[in-house]
């Protein structure tokens, strides 16, 4: 059973004001009574905006596919694609690994093209659990496959620097649609070869 794909989307980068991003840092800096007249400090601000410019903008590209002429129909597999994104409660970093798969129908996808996917939606504010869940869309969408599946593993800042400081904690989540949701022996060959069975 193939994933029937539906209307390209189209994503576009909203527009940055890093001068503007610049001057909120500053602001926000000295309200937490930092002194930013320091050597060391004077440029944080500055700094402060191009870091999350940076964690909050994923590069274009073009999902770059390819007819399945050999009529390839076993999974496809990268494991292990860093992942970096921004929690959208507190704007701390989560860290970890994406294992995305799929099984191709008519056409393939260049393989580092499933890390750019990853990208393309860690480097915006997130939760896990729709990180996950869009990266398997997008591949669902793009490649009309037989079946995608997607786990995310990271730890979240905002456990381990805050709150409840569970340090070393990772939150796992899987998506999966097609046949490697609906077929139990897919499914199981996924989880194994992520490892994260």
């Amino acid at each position: 059973m193939t994933i029937a794909p539906a209307p390209r989307r189209v994503h576009q980068q909203p527009a940055r004001d890093l001068v503007a991003a610049e001057q909120a840092a500053a602001q926000f800096l000295a309200a937490l009574g930092i002194d930013l007249d320091s050597e060391s400090l004077r440029a944080t601000p500055r700094r402060m905006a191009s870091a999350y410019a940076e964690l909050l903008t994923a590069r274009p590209f073009e999902p770059t596919t390819f007819p399945n002429d050999e009529g390839y129909d076993e999974l496809v597999l990268a494991r292990s694609i860093p992942i970096r994104s921004v929690c959208e409660h507190h704007l701390l970093p989560f860290v970890g690994v994406a294992h995305v798969g799929y099984l191709p129908g008519d056409r393939i996808l260049g393989l580092s093209k499933l890390a750019r996917v990853v990208e393309l939606f860690a480097h915006r504010p997130q939760v896990q659990e729709r990180l996950t869940k869009q990266v398997a869309e997008w591949l669902a969408l793009e490649l009309a496959p037989k079946g995608v599946g997607v786990v995310i593993e990271a730890e979240h800042m905002c456990m381990t620097l805050r709150g409840v400081r569970a340090a070393g904690a990772t939150t796992v989540t899987s998506t999966l649609l097609g046949t490697l949701r609906d077929d139990a022996r897919s499914r199981a060959e996924f989880f194994s070869l992520t490892g994260t069975q």
